[in-house]
């Protein structure tokens, strides 16, 4: 005969792991597609700092990033029958 006794103390490792993740309502799934985007997300945030800082480096302001917003010198100069 098949006896379930022995076959869990056998396995206990792996079918607790099992029994935890096997039909928990949603929120390993969840977890599972939220984690690596979460990371992502991370990881382009750390990623853009970097860029905002480099080139507010190469403009030569390291304190202030620079933005899309920034004109240039010559630009600010009001335009001719104004």
């Amino acid at each position: 005969m098949f006896q379930t006794g022995t076959m869990l103390t056998e396995m206990a490792p792996v079918a607790g792991i099992a029994l935890l993740l096997a039909h928990q309502g949603g929120w390993d799934e969840f977890l599972m597609v939220a984690a690596p985007v979460a990371l992502i997300a991370g990881l382009l945030i750390l990623a853009n700092r970097r860029a905002k800082a480099a080139l507010a480096e190469r403009l030569g302001n390291p304190d202030e990033p620079a933005g899309p917003t920034e004109q240039p010198e010559n630009a600010r100069e009001r335009p001719p029958g104004s």
